[in-house]
């Protein structure tokens, strides 16, 4: 006979991020560690076809200035020029390996993290349990191992959907994509506020990071564009 549902209230967007960017914090360092071999070995070689095509950009440039009759021509002379192709390819693998290695690496980890903590007596990851949040299914019963895992699969559904699916969380009934796709409910503490002064402080710093990095990236950006133009011009 399944159980009434619990009378807790169901927990809105903001405590379920804070809850997922703590175990991200957890999980990162990991993935760093597991894959810094390939990872560092996919930045050399972009590297080294990064140089490649820079050497080669005079000559590509002279002949779109003045060498090659027409853009057709042109498009044929850089496709099937060797060196060039092999850069290209080079560079295209190294930065596959940069993208898919920690994205991988994440996914894996966070599939035991999530479903081992979820079908748990805790009932809930640590960065849900520092929020006090609970992972259900529809009747408020503890999820299985097999529900656990539907609810880590459901999820790349709101991912795919570029987060709308966790978007949902933010309006009633505050329930995600991936919760209605796999019968699952996430709980609010009881007895405490949804945000505590700690997670406020979290998103800011977590939101300074992000200005930072996203500062240093574009400024990185531009130098190496500069730099490669002062190669290109033999300034």
């Amino acid at each position: 006979m399944a159980r009434a549902p619990t009378e807790r209230p169901l927990a809105g967007l903001m405590p379920r991020t804070v809850a997922w960017t703590l175990d991200a914090a957890c999980l990162l360092p990991l993935v760093a560690l597991l894959g810094s071999a390939r990872m560092a070995d996919a930045f050399v070689r972009a590297r080294v076809a990064m140089d490649a095509l820079s050497a080669a950009l005079p000559r590509l440039l002279e002949q779109a200035i003045g060498g090659v009759p027409d853009p057709m021509t042109l498009a044929r002379v850089w496709l099937t020029d060797p060196a060039l192709a092999a850069a290209s390819a080079t560079l295209h693998s190294a930065l596959w390996d940069l993208l898919l290695t920690p994205l991988l690496l994440y996914m894996l980890l966070a599939c035991v993290w999530t479903v081992g903590f979820e079908a748990s007596s805790w009932q809930a990851t640590p960065g849900k349990r520092a929020l006090g949040l609970t992972v259900v299914d529809r009747d408020g019963r503890r999820l299985r191992s097999g529900g656990a895992l539907l609810r880590f699969l459901a999820a790349g559904l709101s991912w795919l959907t570029l987060n709308i699916g966790h978007a949902l969380a933010g309006f009633k009934p505050h329930l995600a994509l991936h919760d209605h796709a796999s019968g699952s409910r996430v709980l609010a503490a009881r007895d405490r506020p949804p945000m505590p002064a700690w997670a406020w402080a979290w998103l800011t710093i977590l939101g300074v990071a992000f200005v930072i990095a996203a500062t240093w990236g574009f400024v990185w950006m531009q130098a190496t564009m500069q730099a490669a133009m002062q190669h290109v011009l033999g300034v």
